[in-house]
């Protein structure tokens, strides 16, 4: 018994010092915090209901000020038709109202697609990613998702708005009204007995009937050239829209098996904001480390003279995106004070941990 319970004691011993040697749970490691992994996804749990929060209430908006424009064309229609004495320009007084409508809801539009481009970044780059190997989100995705928090923009024109509204809603508005406008002109008092006075009655005030035609015409042809004109503006992918792509489609046969899977197709890269910083610096090894270890970003050094002082200086030139220049200052900062930085725009990065050049 004695040696039963040895061997127990030695088995429980062995187990805890197992448990102990055990590799702690992985951690997301950014911007110097340590996450768990479990604390991540609650974050970016919390972070996905809030953006859809937002979208759910712009999305409610749209279809209020939608409710709008067809309240005031349904009144204005039965007003128009239900009395003889009623003039035909209270229909184009509404048509201009619709018009307005039509405005507000594509610049609330605007922000409803600010706040589903969030929610659907997350939905096909970190949630989707879990589904399809290798189970890790897309390399640019935190980045893409960072850079939209820090500098929010719209991911959508106002004409591509407008031209979207106008396609789902408002066209069949504005058509029913100008058959409205027709029909009224035509039917009252009475039918007209020909052409000369049907243009005759679409007189308002001193405006002539040519004119009245001519400007409605007008209108109506520049509403058809906005919805086909504005077709082919894809920037903003909307709730329903594909963000699916192969990133492996131009790539070597023996590397396209290392991107299996769905990948999202994220904002294209042109439109990230990539920058150069040039830092002037007395401590270019201290300075280059931090930067090396702190941003894992690649440093070049080159060699300078300040020409008011005389000496020599090392001038240091780093990549980086516009969310890392916040951590590129503490950095620097860290180590010499006294440098100089310098950040400009760069109109493309290619290598090195941006976009890659092959293909380009």
């Amino acid at each position: 018994m004695a040696v039963n319970s040895t061997t127990v004691k030695r088995s429980t011993k062995a187990k805890k010092s197992a448990k102990q040697e055990e590799p702690e749970e992985p951690v997301w490691t950014y911007r110097g915090y340590k996450l768990k992994t479990s604390e991540f996804v609650t974050a970016m749990v919390h972070l996905f209901r809030a953006e859809i929060q937002r979208a759910n209430v712009w999305r409610q908006r749209l279809d209020t000020t939608t409710n709008w424009a067809v309240v005031a064309t349904g009144a204005t229609l039965s007003i128009a038709f239900s009395q003889q004495n009623v003039h035909h320009a209270i229909i184009l007084l509404n048509t201009l109202l619709v018009m307005w409508f039509l405005f507000i809801e594509a610049r609330r539009y605007r922000y409803y697609e600010l706040w589903s481009y969030r929610v659907r970044l997350m939905e096909t780059d970190f949630f989707a990613a879990m589904l399809v190997p290798p189970f890790h989100p897309s390399p640019d995705w935190a980045e893409n998702l960072a850079e939209n928090l820090l500098t929010p923009s719209f991911p959508i024109s106002m004409w591509e708005a407008f031209g979207r509204r106008l396609r789902r809603n408002y066209y069949w508005m504005f058509f029913i009204l100008g058959a409205a406008w027709s029909a009224k002109i035509w039917l009252f008092p009475a039918a007209p007995a020909n052409l000369a006075e049907f243009v005759s009655r679409s007189a308002v005030g001193p405006i002539s009937g040519q004119i009245m035609l001519a400007l409605g015409f007008a209108f109506y042809v520049f509403l058809t050239i906005v919805a086909l004109g504005t077709i082919t503006m894809t920037r903003a992918t909307g709730e329903v829209l594909p963000r699916f792509g192969d990133e492996s489609a131009t790539a070597a046969p023996s590397e396209q098996g290392k991107h299996r899977g769905v990948r999202a197709l994220l904002a294209p890269r042109q439109r990230r904001r990539q920058l150069l910083a040039l830092i002037i610096t007395d401590k270019a090894e201290g300075v280059s480390n931090r930067i090396l270890t702190d941003l894992k970003r690649g440093v070049t050094a080159m060699q300078g003279k300040g020409m008011y002082t005389g000496k020599d200086r090392t001038i240091l030139m780093c990549a980086l995106t516009i969310t890392e220049v916040h951590n590129l200052k503490s950095a620097v900062a860290k180590e010499d004070p006294k440098a100089v930085v310098i950040v400009s725009p760069a109109q493309e990065i290619l290598g090195g941990g941006f976009a890659p050049l092959e293909g380009k």
